[in-house]
């Protein structure tokens, strides 16, 4: 198998550039419309360590979910992807999303410590835990913080009781062999202590992983085998690549959004 073909999402999706460009303009005109927004929140010390909040109403009561966005951890931005939360809002659910330090400015387990203190920040401020969910990467670190053992950071265990990973990447030793890793610099132990597939599966977790039908074998393999490791389940959406799956969670009525609010409320 070529593992840099499997991987190499960009290439197998000639038209990935309008997709994002799209992406852009759909975030800037969600961010313009939408009024219950905080924007900004500092959730650490580094400037890229915030997040936007958005609520469905003006009382702050709402259930919680966390989208991380993606980029192989060493691209992308929170604003990019603003226009995602329109699906949850429209279910009375707020959604956070944060930006983090990228690879290799930090080692990809900083990272992850990042993620768990922006789930950590919301948290302790809203006292209610949420869903986790994410795309590509940010599916990766979703995972991520299901897996996450929130007594040691005095949090309650279900701060983070869900996930739906969307396109997520749970077993990096492939990337190993992939220019991926030039900015990951990963060696073969922190591959294995950063793939979610193979940490204990998490106690009372809820996950629901979802691919693209028309993304490669490897991504399959990916979801398909976190949902096995951790009792969980998956499916490939017809019809999406791994660029174009994104879209359905900024639709209301799509059924990834409706399993979503059910992961929330189960």
């Amino acid at each position: 198998m070529n593992l840099e073909a499997e991987y190499n999402n960009r290439a197998k999706v000639p038209g990935h550039q309008a997709i994002i460009d799209r992406w852009e303009r759909d975030a800037a005109a969600f961010r313009a419309a939408w009024t219950e927004a905080e924007l900004g929140l500092a959730y650490g010390p580094t400037p890229r360590q915030v997040m936007d909040l958005f609520w469905p109403a003006a009382a702050h009561d709402a259930p919680l979910a966390l989208f991380i966005h993606g980029g192989y951890w060493q691209g992308g931005d929170r604003a990019r992807h603003s226009h995602v939360a329109a699906g949850l809002l429209a279910h009375g659910v707020a959604v956070a999303l944060p930006s983090y330090d990228l690879c290799p400015q930090v080692s990809l387990a900083q990272l992850t410590a990042q993620v768990r203190a922006a789930a950590a920040f919301l948290a302790r401020r809203h006292g209610r835990g949420m869903l986790a969910t994410g795309h590509s990467a940010g599916g990766h670190l979703s995972a991520m913080l299901l897996a996450t053992d929130w007594g040691a950071h005095n949090l309650p265990a279900a701060t983070v009781a869900a996930a739906l990973p969307v396109s997520g990447l749970f077993d990096l030793a492939p990337l190993r062999h992939t220019t991926v890793n030039t900015a990951l610099g990963l060696d073969e132990a922190e591959a294995r202590r950063l793939s979610p597939m193979l940490l204990p599966r998490p106690a009372g977790a809820r996950l629901h992983a979802v691919v693209g039908g028309d993304e490669g074998a490897e991504y399959k393999r990916q979801s398909s085998g976190i949902a096995a490791a951790w009792g969980g389940t998956w499916e490939a959406v017809a019809g999406r690549n791994h660029f174009t799956i994104v879209d359905t969670l900024a639709d209301p009525e799509s059924p990834i959004v409706r399993t979503a609010i059910g992961l929330l409320s189960s």
